[in-house]
């Protein structure tokens, strides 16, 4: 191919992303078959440069930042194959109850203190007992009178009483991955279903609670798989969704799983904000497997991370994170 065509097809392409994203911008949602064409784009600069466009579109510089705490570890009932947590692997993961309400509040403030925005507990097991939502809601209720920090709770498969608890005691945002597919589901998880967490959602947001929702990437699935998932959140209407990328961890089932290719993460990032135009989308597990190419990540599309320590892995250092963030041009 001559120099002249090779450069008249990248004009082309670029005309056809300019009419899509000013359509997106106009409140057009891309059809499932388009986000397969863009992901099959042999110029992957401009995918890219589209999902940046529109995140500055759609969030302007914002940097949306979250932090966790493992609230009660391991021991874990479930089956999910990528999970360091369940009790049907050996992964040496650290097993313990319910924290003390001090070390919640001391975790909250100190998070605070760094400038993360939002504060989340995170519970292993399939739900919580009546009993323990009890205590965590005073836990909430105690951090929302003492941190300057907005609340988040991820603490499984919960039924409407205890989202209403929830929603009651200052959290705002609840947070349920889909994890992956709906369709690859059932071959990594056996003991809950995507229609399980489905309908835990239709729950929180009938509460009251903003919906954050994602999966984890590089567990055996497909593009296609990746792209269902991006629908299926848009279609429960996320208002943040971290992609994890897998961090495999010896002793669970996925701890063999090839790892993807830097192209393959940065297109599902930019596939997933041009499908999700509105929403965070945010770095979460496995970040410091894709260091190298997370500045050009953020812009492909992604507006949010969690930072800190994360639930069984170390996390990327907070202060380097805002040096980044705001070196970038973004506002935390």
């Amino acid at each position: 191919m001559s120099r002249l065509f090779l450069r008249r097809v990248k004009i082309m392409v670029k005309m056809e992303l300019t009419k899509l994203k000013e359509k997106i911008e106009n409140g057009y949602a891309v059809s499932f078959e388009e986000a397969v064409e863009l992901s099959e784009m042999r110029d992957r600069e401009a995918l890219y440069a589209l999902a940046g466009e529109l995140r500055r579109y759609f969030l302007g510089d914002d940097f949306d930042t979250c932090s966790i705490m493992n609230a009660r570890s391991g021991r874990c009932g479930e089956d999910c194959k990528w999970c360091a947590q369940s009790a049907r692997y050996r992964t040496h993961a650290e097993v313990y109850p319910l924290v003390p309400l001090q070390s919640v509040v001391e975790q909250a403030r100190y998070h605070a203190s760094k400038g993360v925005r939002r504060f989340s507990l995170v519970t292993s097991g399939r739900t919580v007992s009546l009993a323990d939502m009890k205590c965590i809601a005073e836990m909430y209720r105690t951090l929302k009178r003492e941190v300057p920090i907005k609340l988040c709770a991820s603490l499984g498969l919960l039924d409407k009483e205890r989202l209403r608890l929830l929603r009651e005691s200052g959290v705002e945002r609840y947070h349920c991955n889909l994890e992956t597919a709906p369709s690859f589901f059932p071959s990594l998880c056996t003991t809950h279903t995507v229609e399980h967490k489905m309908q835990t959602l239709a729950w929180a947001r009938e509460a009251g609670l903003k919906l954050c929702s994602g999966g984890i990437i590089g567990m055996g699935e497909t593009m296609r798989q990746r792209i269902e998932l991006a629908f299926a959140l848009r279609d429960l209407g996320a208002d943040s969704i971290p992609v994890n990328v897998l961090n495999p961890i010896p002793g669970t089932p996925l701890e063999h799983t090839p790892p993807l290719t830097d192209e393959e993460i940065l297109t599902t990032f930019a596939l997933f904000r041009i499908i999700n135009p509105r929403a965070h989308i945010r770095f979460a597990g496995g970040r410091s497997r894709i260091l190298h190419i997370q500045e050009k990540a953020m812009r492909s599309g992604i507006s949010a991370a969690l930072v800190g320590n994360l639930l069984t892995t170390v996390g990327p250092d907070m202060e380097e994170d805002r040096r980044t963030i705001e070196r970038l041009g973004f506002r935390m």
